[in-house]
């Protein structure tokens, strides 16, 4: 298995800078060859592209960890399950991403990139249907929108009512499509509640420019309202085994999947000391804040420290979320969890690394910046 995952991203290596032509020409020749398929995706395309890439490169970047990448692939196919998915159309897959990377590959392709890559796509595509085989969910939930509240220009918190009970654990991530507004474009977002017994499920959402989607969720999803789940994923979970004390480290709404976290530990922690590092561009994004120090207030095991970057009269601390991490600690015994933009978590790693925590002590999720 080593040996093919050196393979695979020497061969991904050649291609890499070319990603977006890849998946341009990947999508020409699945709708070229099989017209049928181009109505199980939306009508706009850009992001969809990159997703697959991401995908499919985070797969083979867990070759080397079988539980991981079975998990992964499993997790996956189940979530597959809302595009309509069919067997068959796995193969149709396949090779219209081999025929795409060897043609932006050139002449450095060679007959072993694409014996690896076919022995590599057989097995991720086993993975994957064996994943939506095994669950017994329906492809995706519909929920009514029960509540919806604005907390700032940008951001809003969402609360959602499955029409059948969904299970899920904290920490997790779902799919939401809002059918009224963006037919077939599916988003991911974070759960920010643990499991309850009305099955309720919250979001945090923030409007990301243009973006198709989180706008809609903000600015237009009103009571009422239908929207569509997709099964449950991600591993940033809590380990109840552990007696470490834990680190929660959020910037902007990545604070979502904290807040479950958190309260998943209000039901059973007595034993580990919580310390949560919340932070944003100025105080009108720490949106939640008012909810934070409720918890803190209530719970003597959790402490609160909040951060602005961008906002020089802010009396908490200064500076990038990673940054105040850092003038804490020490942490070289601790559980932590990291939840944000793609430059946060990336950012917040590398301060980790530098503070010598072990990476397997670090579970963190990265949200991207343009849903």
């Amino acid at each position: 298995m080593a040996d093919l995952a050196r393979t695979l991203k020497e061969s991904w290596s050649l291609v890499e800078e070319h990603q977006e032509k890849v998946a341009g020409y990947f999508y020409a020749r699945i709708f070229l060859s099989h017209p049928d398929l181009r109505d199980l995706f939306p009508v706009q395309m850009d992001l969809q592209r990159s997703r697959l890439l991401h995908a499919i490169v985070t797969a083979v970047q867990t070759l080397d960890d079988p539980e991981k990448f079975d998990d992964y692939l499993r997790g996956l196919g189940r979530d597959h399950r809302k595009f309509h998915v069919e067997p068959e159309h796995y193969e149709v897959v396949g090779g219209a991403l081999i025929e795409s990377m060897r043609t932006y590959a050139g002449e450095q392709w060679s007959i072993e990139y694409d014996q690896a890559w076919a022995d590599a796509y057989a097995v991720i595509a086993a993975r994957m249907l064996a994943g939506a085989d095994a669950d017994p969910n329906p492809p995706y939930w519909y929920a009514e929108v029960v509540a919806h509240e604005r907390r700032s220009q940008d951001i809003a918190v969402l609360t959602v009512q499955p029409l059948q009970p969904l299970e899920f654990r904290a920490g997790q991530y779902l799919s939401i499509e809002t059918p009224k507004y963006q037919p077939r474009l599916w988003r991911t977002y974070s759960i920010a509640n643990a499991p309850r017994r009305d099955n309720t499920l919250d979001f945090h959402v923030r409007a990301i420019g243009a973006g198709w989607v989180s706008s809609a969720l903000v600015r237009r999803l009103a009571i009422g309202d239908m929207i569509k789940l997709a099964a449950p994923m991600g591993s940033m979970t809590l380990d109840r085994r552990s007696t470490r004390d834990a680190v929660f480290i959020a910037g902007g709404t990545g604070l979502a999947p904290i807040k479950s976290l958190l309260e998943e530990l209000t039901r059973y922690n007595r034993t580990r000391w919580v310390h949560v590092f919340f932070g944003a561009r100025n105080r009108e994004d720490l949106y939640d804040l008012a909810d934070l120090n409720r918890l803190a207030a209530r719970y003597p095991w959790l402490s609160v420290v909040t951060a602005c970057s961008d906002d020089p009269t802010f009396p908490g601390e200064q500076g990038n979320i990673s940054e105040v991490v850092a003038r804490y600690g020490p942490w070289s015994d601790h559980d932590f969890f990291v939840s944000g933009s793609g430059q946060m978590v990336k950012s917040t790693l590398k301060t980790l690394a530098e503070l010598q925590v072990p990476s397997i002590r670090i579970k963190y999720d990265s949200f991207s910046d343009v849903d």
